[in-house]
């Protein structure tokens, strides 16, 4: 009997979705193969089916996380021309997006565990995030190409950081002192 392909992309789409969702709230250590096969309904088996291995279910996720920023770029970009870079800092660092461990963004999010993972998740890592700096230096102001790019690493930098104290302390305000702080620096830079 053939299988419906349509279903099975359906199916894997949905074990991405849960892998990346787990993998932000819980880190690459926080949750099992079957946590993750259990959240996307399917089984234990599917799972390693289709990701071979828990290693294999953070690489997707990675890279379905990263391809969000991808594609969130451009359209930051192209919705609010100039004053892009404010608008991107102020959502990165918003109360909506710092307390949704769900959808935090994949650089804030799994970046730490990136740093302990083996050589194929770095060098897919550092592809995308390549992608990402390329991507936000077009939007920069700068007289060359690689000072652009520069700066590039420099917001993300800011970006990333921010968002991580902001998460990590304890008192609301202090995270909301720390995002506006962030988003003030990422105005000027």
């Amino acid at each position: 009997m053939a299988r419906n392909p349509d279903r099975k992309r359906e199916t894997q789409q949905k074990m991405v979705e849960a892998a990346t969702r787990l993998f932000r709230r819980n880190g690459y250590d926080g949750i099992g193969v079957a946590g993750v096969a259990q959240e996307a309904g399917v089984t234990s088996g599917a799972f390693y089916d289709h990701f071979g291995s828990k290693e294999g279910a953070f690489a997707a996720a990675i890279g379905a996380g990263l391809d969000e920023v991808i594609e969130g770029v451009p359209r930051f970009q192209a919705e609010h021309g100039k004053d892009w870079v404010a608008a991107f800092a102020e959502y990165y660092l918003g109360a909506a997006h710092r307390g949704d461990a769900d959808r935090l963004c994949a650089m804030t999010a799994l970046s730490p565990d990136v740093a302990r993972a083996g050589p194929e998740i770095k060098a897919a890592y550092d592809e995308k995030m390549g992608r990402i700096v390329d991507l936000i230096a077009q939007g920069l102001d700068g007289p060359t190409a690689p000072d652009r790019r520069r700066r590039a690493w420099q917001l993300l930098s800011t970006l990333i950081g921010g968002l991580t104290l902001a998460r990590a302390t304890g008192s609301p305000e202090r995270a909301t002192e720390i995002a506006a702080d962030v988003i003030a620096a990422a105005k000027v830079g």
